[in-house]
């Protein structure tokens, strides 16, 4: 009897990380601003317990990191993941440079090497939103193309900055991976996405706020040569927002 092997699925990560910070209730974010300029006790602890998650994943998409600045003791929180992740490869983009104080940035960790990598600054009135392009070749899925990304908080903003993100996918084989501070719902009714192929995975969970999770705004968005096995928001409440979780293959 012949066995076929089938390469086990993708798994990515998707993680908004909050600069390696966690909170617990609304009114963390004005008791615990100061952890956001300065270094903060139970920070390091707070990474290695992210850096324990992300160790089964293929691929981990981070928002909200920071490349190295006061707050973080000059340490460059990409960086520290990947070492203590066990990722081989990793890369960044500053998104919003506060240096000395703060290295705004989004990231990713990754277990294939990747074959090319792009930084897109993306539109807006208030620069600070970006996006890193990441190819891949790997077991599960080939040859793909996974945008990382952190959108406006500004609707009419958001719509500008997918609709320019969604042309670099028209035609590709691809995920858009991140906080898109946007529903599912609202995302299907986008013209742009439809256009590139581009649909949220099925049933995405709340994953914010971390501590009574009500909003679906961290999103795996496919096209349609990729098919969803699984996702799930993981129950660590290590950051303002749940860590969202997807197992995908390559669609037959």
């Amino acid at each position: 009897m012949l066995c076929m092997h089938h390469p086990a699925p993708f798994r990515i990560l998707s993680f908004n990380i909050q600069a390696g910070l966690d909170t617990q209730r609304y009114h963390h974010y004005v008791t615990g601003a100061w952890r956001h300029a300065l270094p903060a006790p139970g920070r390091r602890a707070n990474l290695l317990a992210m850096a324990a998650l992300m160790r089964d994943y293929d691929f981990v998409a981070i928002q909200e990191a920071d490349a190295g600045s006061i707050r973080t003791d000059r340490v460059n929180l990409v960086d520290f993941l990947a070492e203590h992740a066990g990722f081989p490869y990793s890369g960044l983009t500053i998104t919003r440079d506060l240096a000395p104080i703060a290295r705004v940035c989004i990231g990713y960790l990754s277990r294939t090497r990747p074959l090319r990598e792009v930084t897109h600054v993306l539109p807006g009135r208030i620069r600070g939103r970006g996006a890193l392009e990441v190819d891949l070749d790997t077991p599960a899925l080939g040859q793909l193309t996974v945008l990382v990304t952190h959108l406006a908080l500004r609707a009419e903003t958001r719509s500008r900055q997918l609709s320019y993100l969604s042309e670099l996918l028209r035609g590709q084989r691809g995920m858009l991976v991140g906080d898109l501070n946007m529903s599912p719902d609202r995302l299907l009714r986008l013209g742009c996405l439809r256009r590139a192929g581009l649909t949220p995975v099925p049933g995405a969970p709340p994953t914010y706020p971390s501590w009574r999770p009500r909003r679906s705004i961290d999103q795996i968005l496919m096209t349609p040569h990729l098919q969803l096995l699984s996702v799930r928001a993981l129950p660590v409440p290590l950051s303002d927002h749940l860590p969202l979780a997807a197992e995908l293959i390559a669609r037959s």
